[in-house]
C-alpha cells in the first residue's frame, strides 16, 4: 500500500489507535494532519514521523467545537492540502453510571465528542474530498453499542457507537456518488489509554450477572487487541485494495463480540 502524494487527517492522533494509525500512514508515505485537545502528545507523534523522515503536522482542537474545527481543517489544506483520506477517531467513554443517575452535562459531554465530534470532521473534511475527486473515511466506533450491550452504566457511550455506524451506512450512499468511501472499525478491548477518562458510578446498580468463558478475548487467550491492530485495518480500509467496500462495520475483536 502506497500513500505517496496523499494527505491524511487523524483524529485522535496523540494517542493510542489514533497514534498508532498516524505513524502507519506515516511510514506510507503520507502526510499526516495530527488533530487533538493535547499539545504535547501531537508534537511528540509530529516529531516521531519526522524522525523517521515523513512529514506531519499538529492540528489542536476539541472535535466538539465549531470554530475550532473550521479552522484546524482550514490550516490543514493550508499546510499540507486538502485531506484524501480522514480518520475520525477521536472519543471518549465518558461517564458510565446508572441512566437515572447519569446527569444531562455527562451525557451532553459524550455525545459532543463522540458523536458530534464526528460529525464536524466529516461535516468539514468532506467538500475538500468532493473538490478532490473522491477518498475515503474511516469512523472509529466500538462493539459496544454495535455488538455488546453488558458495559454497565454505558448508555451515553454505546449510544454515539451505535449512531457512528448509522452515520457511516447514511454517507456512505449519499457520498457514493462522489467516490468517497465511508467505512466503520469496531474495536473490542484494545490496551490503550481510553480508560483514564472514564468515570464509572454504581456497576453494581446496572451490571449483568454475565458469564464469560475463560479468556474473555477468545481469538488471543484473553489478551487485549493492540492499538496496531486496528490501525492494520484502518489503512487497509484507506487503500485502494478497499476500493469496493463502503458502508461496511469491520469489528476488530478477536471474537470477544460474539461470546454474548
Amino acid at each position: 500500500m502506497d500513500f505517496q502524494g496523499k494527505t491524511v487527517l487523524v483524529t485522535g492522533a496523540g494517542s493510542g489507535i489514533g497514534r498508532a494509525t498516524a505513524l502507519q500512514f506515516a511510514g506510507l508515505g503520507a502526510s499526516v494532519g495530527l488533530l487533538g485537545r493535547t499539545r504535547d502528545e501531537l508534537e511528540d507523534v509530529e516529531e516521531e514521523i519526522e524522525r523517521r523522515g515523513g512529514r506531519a503536522v499538529a492540528l489542536v482542537a476539541d472535535v466538539s467545537d465549531e470554530d475550532q474545527m473550521r479552522a484546524a481543517v482550514v490550516d490543514l489544506v493550508d499546510r499540507l492540502g486538502p485531506p484524501h483520506v480522514v480518520v475520525a477517531n477521536a472519543g471518549i467513554n465518558g461517564v458510565w453510571a446508572p441512566i437515572d443517575e447519569l446527569q444531562p452535562p455527562e451525557f451532553d459531554r459524550t455525545i459532543a465528542v463522540n458523536l458530534r465530534g464526528t460529525y464536524l470532521t466529516l461535516h468539514f473534511c468532506v467538500p475538500h474530498m468532493k473538490a478532490n475527486g473522491g477518498g475515503a473515511i474511516v469512523v472509529v466506533s466500538s462493539i459496544n453499542g454495535t455488538r455488546t450491550f453488558s458495559s454497565p452504566g454505558a448508555s451515553a457511550y454505546t449510544a454515539t457507537k451505535a449512531a457512528q455506524v448509522a452515520i457511516v451506512q447514511q454517507t456512505a450512499l449519499e457520498l457514493a456518488r462522489h467516490h468517497i468511501r465511508v467505512n466503520v472499525v469496531c474495536p473490542g478491548a484494545i490496551a490503550t489509554s481510553i480508560e483514564e477518562n472514564t468515570s464509572i458510578r454504581h456497576p453494581e446498580e446496572t451490571a449483568f450477572p454475565v458469564e464469560y468463558p475463560e479468556g474473555k478475548v477468545p481469538l488471543s487467550e484473553g489478551r487485549p487487541g493492540t492499538s496496531g491492530d486496528v490501525a492494520d485495518a484502518i489503512v487497509f480500509l484507506s487503500s485502494d485494495r478497499a476500493r469496493h467496500i463502503t458502508g461496511t462495520p469491520l469489528w476488530i475483536d478477536g471474537a470477544q463480540g460474539l461470546l454474548l
